[in-house]
């Protein structure tokens, strides 16, 4: 028997907790179920040869609840992988523990994402279940100021150590492939060292120049022979074994020419093994280089933030580190500086640079009580703001937070790239032997025969492989973040290029989602300042929309409000209000039959006003004084965005509360294909689920906490960032700048992205499909040339460098702007 617990979602009362405790005692090998109510927790006991935690879990979503098993998700990074069969490797090792859920090794990061449950298996056993497969696992104890610097002291630190390694190994092999060659073309040789002449001397000098350079190498040697020992073989396993095979062959025909048998100075190998070996280190070198350009997005966000913070503390103004700010102390920052970390403003005014954070190119001004976001530029004036968030809770570590999560993500389109790499090595092996042997036995010389055993052994690492796709991704997520669109994985950046339709919410989302004055007509000579400043000195207070509306058009006009007294509200029709001794009436048109005031002239005004909007009739001592009309303004952008989804061939719904006229007049104002309107809060997701099962992929963009069931049904979900933190927490996709013109970014980045993909895949797999015939002989079977080992090891190498340089042309990438 199993003990678990189960953390229980949506109980509101006991009778939940007895259906959950009735509806698992019912599950086959369950002993005891309890569920307590407080807590929100099931303690159950089991049979796991009977019953899974996966059929609890069904059993309660089935009763109208989650299970959900208390679990930890944490970052290890990995050190040791040379190629995509590393991480496969490393994958299957951990995958085996009990408790593992969810887990995957990327190798352009080096990083291992692993969901586990805490109650069955540890940190140790993690890292235990690494070792033995022949890697090192260390826990990442998240981003920082300092842990960046320290990753990138450690990738200086790779870069240096190989760039050092290939000098060496060039610096030997190239007089060694001289003296090995030279003479076939009619070269010069000292007469010491001439074959013809003194072939031991000749042998001998070719192994000392070959030691250095396979000794500098020798992590190769260790890395490889571990790893094939252990049954995992990677990509040094195979340049270990063919240069080992060069090198004793080598040894072996130094040996026979010491002993009489001079005719061996002409199958000498040494050069093979030190030229594969230097060109597999310039390889690996550049790959390392390159491979640190993927991550430059992570870098310049870290760099944003600045180390140190000013602040008031007893009086007296100090200067501290970033990580010893606290929530409510008082930040100082003067013009060109950094702002720390996250606050409001409580004093001076100032315009900030938030473009790296929201990818939005323009100051955005503030005043007493706006919020400031940490990493963003103080440009013009000095502030002081009151820290809010600090440390991991700052929008620019989430943001990090965020993309680093979606680096490390892979997408489905990686898994076919995954399953063959994992198979790829032993394949690889089995088949230079095979070739080996079959053209030993055709007839062919011993010598012929390991030509061929290393040549595809060298040229069929499958590096270029395991970086197609995570490469991509990380330079993807890295360029939305740069332009404001933060997305949170792997599955959603590939998703979002299939897109067929896109729901918006309306209020918030298409339109600014704070209704504004857009008409006011007048009668019996009032002015429609006069108007506007009676209807505001009534509204004064009020929490009405259309009523805050009116009283935020006249602020903005600096128009004169008065004093009012005798305020009684008339639910469902309006006010009615005593200002300047003037009795005002502001409602609908119910207000006005109710009170029997003839509208007259304006009767036919309200045809006149265009859809979607609200009229507030306005009566002053009993006679119709005019209309002020009140809309939610579409986004300044919407039309735009929708003009661009358009193009793309994405079909554009709206859904929405209101009613059909309201709804569809704005539905024609920004060009809508689909209007779902008069739908309830609840009723959001449901709409999303029927468009789903036309077939197509769909995505809903909204900004409200109605809005997360909906985002969380779509197959891609897209959260505004004025939006509220629910709806950003169900999201896939989040748009910092709140700009709907952002959506087609995304759609955009997502298409690039995946192109990128699929022409690293395209290369990668067609360079191992043409490479490992040639290496086999194929071209020398009908009267072509033998590939060599040496330009197998530089195609090889070339291979994985052209897929990194490929991957990187996504940093060009620029939203469209026609």
């Amino acid at each position: 028997m199993t003990t678990k617990t189960l953390n229980i979602e949506g109980m509101t009362c006991a009778s939940c907790a007895q259906t959950v405790e009735k509806s698992t005692k019912k599950l086959q090998g369950v002993n005891t179920s309890n569920v307590n109510l407080a807590t929100e927790k099931l303690s159950i006991d089991f049979d796991e040869n009977k019953v899974s935690i996966e059929d609890i879990q069904t059993a309660v979503d089935k009763a109208g609840y989650k299970a959900i098993a208390d679990t930890e998700k944490k970052t290890f990074s990995i050190s040791g992988m040379t190629c995509a069969s590393c991480a496969q490797t490393i994958e299957k090792a951990t995958s085996k523990l009990d408790g593992v859920i969810d887990l995957n090794v990327n190798l352009a990061t080096e990083k291992m994402n692993i969901q586990y449950d805490s109650s069955v298996v540890t940190v140790s056993d993690i890292t235990d279940a690494v070792a033995n497969a022949g890697y090192e696992a260390r826990e990442d104890v998240g981003s920082s100021s300092e842990s960046v610097d320290e990753d990138h002291e450690k990738k200086e630190r790779e870069i240096k150590s190989l760039w050092k390694r290939f000098l060496i190994s060039a610096i030997f092999a190239t007089p060694l492939l001289y003296i090995a060659m030279g003479h076939l073309i009619g070269a010069p040789l000292p007469r010491f060292i001439d074959p013809e002449f003194n072939p031991e001397a000749f042998a001998l000098v070719q192994l000392v120049l070959t030691l250095p350079v396979v000794v500098v190498n020798k992590s190769i040697y260790f890395v490889g022979f571990k790893t094939l020992f252990r049954g995992h073989p990677n990509m040094d396993s195979l340049i270990a074994i063919g240069t080992s095979a060069a090198f004793l062959y080598g040894v072996f025909a130094t040996v026979m020419i010491l002993s009489g048998e001079i005719s061996f100075a002409n199958d000498l190998y040494f050069e093979t093994a030190a030229v594969i070996l230097a060109l597999i280190t310039l390889g690996k070198y550049l790959e390392t280089l390159t491979k640190g350009r993927t991550s430059e997005a992570i870098k310049k966000l870290m760099g944003l933030a600045p180390k140190t913070a000013r602040l008031f503390r007893d009086g007296k103004e100090v200067e501290i580190s970033i990580d010893e700010v606290v929530v409510d102390d008082i930040v100082i920052v003067k013009p060109g500086e950094k702002l720390p970390v996250d606050g409001v403003v409580t004093e001076g005014t100032t315009a900030v640079d938030e473009s790296m954070l929201t990818g939005e190119s323009i100051p955005v001004e503030k005043n007493t009580d706006d919020p400031v976001i940490g990493g963003s530029i103080n440009k013009n004036g000095t502030i002081q703001y009151r820290a809010t968030k600090v440390g991991k809770d700052t929008a620019l570590s989430q943001i990090i937070k965020l993309v680093e999560d979606a680096q490390g993500s892979k997408a489905p389109i990686a898994k076919m790239a995954d399953i063959i790499s994992g198979y790829f090595v032993p394949i690889v092996i089995a088949l230079a032997i095979l070739s080996g042997l079959a053209w030993y036995f055709a007839g062919q010389t011993g010598l012929f025969a390991l030509t061929i055993f290393i040549s595809v052994l060298v040229i069929a690492c499958p590096c270029a492989l395991g970086l197609a796709t995570p490469t991509a991704i990380m330079i993807g997520t890295g360029k939305g973040a740069e332009n404001g669109v933060l997305i949170k994985s792997g599955t959603a950046l590939e998703t979002t290029h299939k897109l067929k339709t896109i729901v918006f919410d309306k209020t918030g989302t298409i339109t600014e989602g704070k209704p504004k004055v857009t008409d006011t007509v007048t009668v019996n000579g009032l002015s429609e300042y006069e108007l506007l400043s009676l209807a505001a000195s009534a509204e004064k207070g009020s929490e009405h929309p259309l009523g805050e509306a009116i009283v935020r058009d006249a602020e903005e006009k600096g128009l004169d409000l008065w004093k009012t007294t005798a305020f009684n509200a008339i639910p469902g029709h309006g006010i009615e209000v005593t200002v300047n001794d003037k009795n005002l009436l502001l409602g609908n048109k119910k207000l006005m039959d109710d009170r029997n005031i003839s509208l007259g002239s304006l009767s036919g005004t309200l045809d006149q006003l265009a859809d979607g909007k609200t009229p507030m009739y306005i009566a002053i001592d009993d006679k119709i004084a005019g209309i002020i009309a009140v809309a939610d303004t579409v986004k300044e952008n919407s039309v735009k965005a929708i003009e661009k989804l358009h193009q793309m061939g994405i079909e554009v719904a709206m859904i929405t509360g209101d009613n059909k006229r309201t709804a569809e007049a704005i539905a024609k104002q920004v060009g809508i294909d689909r209007v779902l309107s008069e739908v309830l809060p609840e009723d959001k997701a449901s709409e999303v689920k029927k468009l789903q099962g036309e077939g197509i992929k769909i995505a809903m963009v909204g900004d409200g906490i109605n809005d997360a069931p909906a985002l969380a049904q779509a197959d891609v979900g897209i959260a505004i960032g004025s939006g509220t933190d629910v709806a950003m927490e169900s999201a896939d996709i989040v748009l910092m700048r709140s700009d709907l013109i952002d959506v087609p970014t995304a759609v955009q980045l997502s298409k690039s992205t995946i192109r990128n993909i699929k022409e690293n895949l395209f290369w990668a797999f067609a360079y191992n499909t043409a490479g490992i015939p040639v290496a086999m002989g194929i071209l020398f079977l009908f009267g072509g040339p033998l590939l060599s080992p040496m330009f197998a090891a530089a195609a090889m190498s070339f291979s994985s460098v052209s897929v990194l340089l490929n991957a990187l042309r996504l940093k060009r990438f620029k939203p469209s702007t026609n």
